[in-house]
């Protein structure tokens, strides 16, 4: 499933380019992808459409459009230019991906893609027409409306936002934020640790403790911090838990900067672009191949891959070693 840097190429490419939009219709192919809205495929669409896409926001790998009606600001009308903060609505359309949900930008003469399930008609702020379409083949993404809720703290709600209201859909409440987020909490986020027995990688793929990471730049974070991942989390000394910090965010900052990680056709930008940090893993999907970093340090380590919570976790036995006790195959819970 796409992680942070996937969902925040595909959130920002949204923004650049729709942001100030006016949504002038919306066209719901297949019910399932709006199963979530409790109003159902023709309401909403009818809540949609005459409204202005003002801003796409994420937390995490959740993504939501908020919308503001084009009278509720001195220039938001035909030409959709972006409202005030304060013109935003009550709800927002909370985007999900699941694994192979893709948002694109496409002209509306464009051919029709196989999997398309939403087409919502757009006149961008430059008085352009386009698309911008929902295409999911397994269909476990969609789009559903949800109230926006205040942020307790008062602090900009969203990881990634151009607006930066304390304002976040009531189903992504209870998200926590990102190692990128300039509000993300270390020591709060320490204290967690000290808290838990939980293997360390459980604690990193549990979204209400850190968001944005899976599978894949859980086994990368801990590769760069030398953990290995069943070690138990209140265990981590403090040097530990910052490397395991400064290890997320470096790994998913470069990925963000390749445009993220794309194994398949599936996991593509707003214009249809494949990322590359594929390229610069270090240990996800390099089973039995040369741990780089034993490499460049004269030592012979060898990448392995172990059953990990029904999927699998990739390490360098050398660099990452295993805690006292511990078999493959029954992480730390």
């Amino acid at each position: 499933m796409p992680e942070l840097p996937e969902v925040e190429v595909v959130r920002s490419g949204l923004e650049r380019h729709l942001r100030g939009s006016l949504i002038r219709s919306v066209e719901v192919l297949d019910p399932r992808s709006v199963r979530r809205d409790a109003q159902g495929p023709e309401r909403f669409a009818a809540a949609l459409t005459g409204t202005v896409l003002a801003d796409v926001a994420r937390r995490g790998k959740y993504v939501w459009l908020l919308l503001a009606e084009p009278g509720a600001s001195p220039a938001a009308g035909e030409r959709g230019v972006a409202p005030a903060p304060g013109a935003v609505g009550e709800r927002g359309v909370v985007v999900h991906l699941g694994m192979s949900g893709q948002a694109l930008i496409k002209d509306p003469d464009a051919a029709r893609e196989r999997h398309l399930r939403i087409r919502m008609g757009l006149l961008t702020p430059d008085g352009a027409s386009r698309e911008l379409r929902f295409v999911d083949q397994r269909i476990f993404g969609g789009m559903f409306l949800d109230p926006l809720i205040p942020e307790p703290d008062g602090a900009p709600a969203a990881s990634a936002s151009a607006l930066g209201l304390p304002l976040l859909p009531a189903s992504v409440a209870h998200i926590g934020r990102d190692p990128l987020d300039p509000h993300f909490d270390a020591a709060a986020f320490r204290r967690r640790l000290k808290r838990t027995s939980s293997g360390i990688k459980r604690v990193l793929l549990d979204q209400t403790v850190l968001s944005g990471i899976g599978n894949i730049y859980a086994d990368e974070s801990l590769w760069r911090a030398r953990l290995h991942y069943a070690k138990p989390a209140d265990t981590l000394t403090g040097p530990q838990a910052d490397a395991i910090l400064r290890a997320s965010s470096e790994v998913m900052a470069e990925a963000l900067q390749a445009g993220g990680t794309s194994f398949d056709a599936l996991y593509i930008d707003v214009n249809g672009q494949s990322g590359y940090f594929e390229r610069g893993l270090n240990v996800y999907g390099r089973a039995g191949e040369p741990c780089r970093r034993c490499e460049a340090e004269g030592r012979d380590g060898i990448i392995v891959r172990e059953p990990f919570m029904n999927r699998s976790s990739y390490r360098c036995p050398r660099c990452q070693r295993a805690p006292r006790g511990f078999r493959a195959g029954r992480a730390a819970g």
